[in-house]
């Protein structure tokens, strides 16, 4: 089993609270806690505990346990290196390791998109699930952030309204013409209008009170 699991699992343990020591960025606050990888059973582990000044909260998993010293500041810029060491000159300690706040960062909150025509988009908003449950990938954070997406197609209206604002140069080409420029040739049939079409349904801006939203309305669009 890996040790940075046992670590991983007691972490969710620790609650930060706003009192106590204001460390600077990077600086790790100690606490009184400890993971112990013991060998010999829980009676064994309760044994060792109890030797120096802990209290066994039980297994975390495994021969994996969660310690607490009762003499140790819940919290401090400094590790207590003397309890430690006592831990390993036991030989059924096989590693230990003293638990840090772990710092827990609020996710954003998910708001369904304002756009007028977002609702009659059936593929994204469908009141029988039968859609492509983007929704639920939005919710995790999946909004395209930091992806490019090239259409190669009868070009896109760069300074359309509702695409303006993921619109990439540098993703773009006009591969008739051989130059940067993607804007269509517009006809009186007006039959090159696809490209547009098909970029705004990746990546049409959300919110913004216009048509539509894209599937990845945060992603960049060429």
């Amino acid at each position: 089993m890996d040790l940075r699991l046992a670590s991983l699992t007691l972490s969710t343990l620790l609650i930060l609270v706003t009192s106590g020591p204001r460390p600077s960025i990077g600086e790790k606050i100690y606490t009184n806690a400890w993971a112990v990888h013991i060998t010999g059973g829980e009676q064994e582990a309760n044994r060792i505990a109890g030797k120096h000044g802990f209290v066994n909260h039980g297994k975390v998993f495994g021969d994996y346990y969660h310690f607490r010293h009762r003499r140790v500041v819940k919290r401090s810029l400094s590790e207590h290196r003397g309890t430690h060491i006592r831990l390993h000159t036991e030989p059924q300690v096989m590693w230990a390791e003293q638990q840090v706040v772990k710092r827990r960062t609020k996710r954003d909150i998910y708001y369904e998109p304002t756009d007028p025509k977002f609702t009659q988009q059936w593929y994204l908003y469908n009141e029988e699930h039968r859609d492509l449950n983007v929704k639920e990938a939005w919710k995790q954070g999946f909004t395209g952030q930091g992806v490019v997406v090239s259409i190669l197609d009868d070009g896109i209206e760069k300074n359309h309204q509702d695409l303006i604002q993921n619109y990439d140069p540098n993703a773009s080409y006009d591969v008739n013409d051989g130059d940067p420029d993607p804007q269509p040739r517009y006809t009186q049939l007006n039959d090159n209008r696809h490209g547009t079409r098909c970029a705004g349904e990746v990546a049409a801006v959300a919110n913004n009170g216009m048509c539509g939203v894209g599937v990845a309305y945060n992603s960049k669009i060429g």
